[in-house]
């Protein structure tokens, strides 16, 4: 059986690589630095910055109801992308201080049974790769196809441009590129402002669940130091916990922006659905949209609720190591260890909501409230 290569690394190269293309990968660009300066401003004026604003400048200007209300999801959507990547851009430096602990961490990792647990992570970040894939696809397929369908010239999104693009065909089709072009790069941002998250997360309950197998195995093999084993599992702790930590700092807002504006863009999605869309293909649209938005903060909320549960069975595993023949001193450590791991640890968004699937399914209940207002306002 083919050995597994332990770098978690691997996983942050698809996240760079769309980190260069929105120009928020300064740390990693080298040759040409000022002209990626330049084309980053540049794209960032007129994507992160612009197509929100050219959306919101048509808030509830539009021919019809639905145009509106299409009008309104995308913009909040837009925007709160446009929010997150800034915050990202804001602190990518921690990025590389993660990897530095994901580094030393992979250099602990020893045996088929620790290896097994990180081939499974491939898995686990493949799924999550599709459910993005599989979010994003449908949702651009029938925006493009209730777009084509229309009987008279309209732009992909309702939206407000400085010129006149009705009766101009030069400035039709450039209203459309725009439209085009800033969609799929937001549509980039919200797939590295989404995945990453969950990546991490992930990445850490790997480390975890590892280091449980490696308290499991201390004091086994006589011809070890048990205690030199038990400090360094403690160590293992406490970079896994300082990784926990960075990891919440940078993803802490971002996720509550997510979480709010899932809970808003389902209820408008489905009311939309429900009382005001009428064309088969908005109908669609509106159909995958809204369940495209839970499912985008569904992996996050997964792997953050496998990080408490693992890091709440530490100090069992602790238990299960060959301490009873082991020195004062081997005690007195493990038991600081196990005074230590029982200290919960959960990632919070924004101080006040759980990267949990306990959040993931109040937000559920959250657009569904406002649902419920929306019925009781139009009776």
């Amino acid at each position: 059986m083919k050995e597994v290569t332990v770098d978690s690394l691997e996983f942050f190269k698809s996240h760079w690589t769309a980190w260069r293309v929105l120009g928020v990968a300064q740390l990693r660009v080298q040759s040409w630095r000022n002209l990626y300066i330049a084309y980053s401003i540049v794209m960032n004026l007129f994507v992160t910055l612009c197509y929100p604003l050219h959306l919101g400048m048509s808030l509830f200007r539009n021919q019809t109801l639905t145009e509106d209300i299409l009008n309104l999801t995308t913009f909040a959507t837009c925007t709160a992308c446009s929010v997150k990547c800034l915050l990202y851009a804001y602190n990518i430096k921690d990025v590389l201080e993660m990897e530095r602990l994901l580094r030393l961490l992979d250099e602990r990792v020893v045996g088929p049974e620790q290896r097994g647990i990180y081939g499974q992570v491939r898995v686990q970040l493949r799924n999550v790769l599709y459910i993005f894939i599989g979010i994003y696809m449908p949702c651009a397929l029938f925006a493009e196809l209730s777009f084509l369908f229309k009987e008279q010239r309209g732009l992909m999104y309702p939206a407000w441009f400085p010129f006149d693009w009705l009766h101009s065909t030069r400035n039709y089709y450039i209203a459309n590129f725009y439209q085009i072009a800033g969609i799929s790069f937001q549509l980039l941002q919200n797939y590295v402002s989404d995945c990453f998250p969950a990546v991490v997360l992930c990445l850490i309950s790997s480390h975890i669940k590892m280091l449980y197998q490696r308290f499991e195995g201390v004091g086994v093999d006589p011809s070890k130091n048990a205690e030199k084993e038990l400090e360094e599992c403690i160590t293992d702790h406490k970079h896994i916990l300082e990784l926990f930590r960075r990891v919440e700092a940078f993803i802490s807002l971002p996720m509550l922006i997510q979480f709010t504006v899932t809970a808003l863009n389902v209820c408008i999605g489905i009311a939309g659905l429900v009382f005001f869309v009428s064309e088969p293909m908005a109908r669609m649209y509106f159909i995958f949209y809204s369940l495209a938005m839970p499912l985008q903060i569904f992996p996050s909320c997964y792997f953050g609720t496998d990080n408490e549960y693992w890091f709440g069975r530490l100090h069992y595993a602790a238990f299960s190591c060959n301490w009873h023949t082991q020195g004062r001193s081997f005690k007195r450590k493990m038991m600081l260890f196990v005074e230590q791991s029982l200290k919960k640890s959960t990632a919070v968004a924004g101080g006040m909501m759980r990267i949990h699937l306990d959040t993931f399914f109040s937000t559920l209940k959250g657009a569904y409230s406002l649902f419920t207002i929306i019925i009781r306002m139009r009776k």
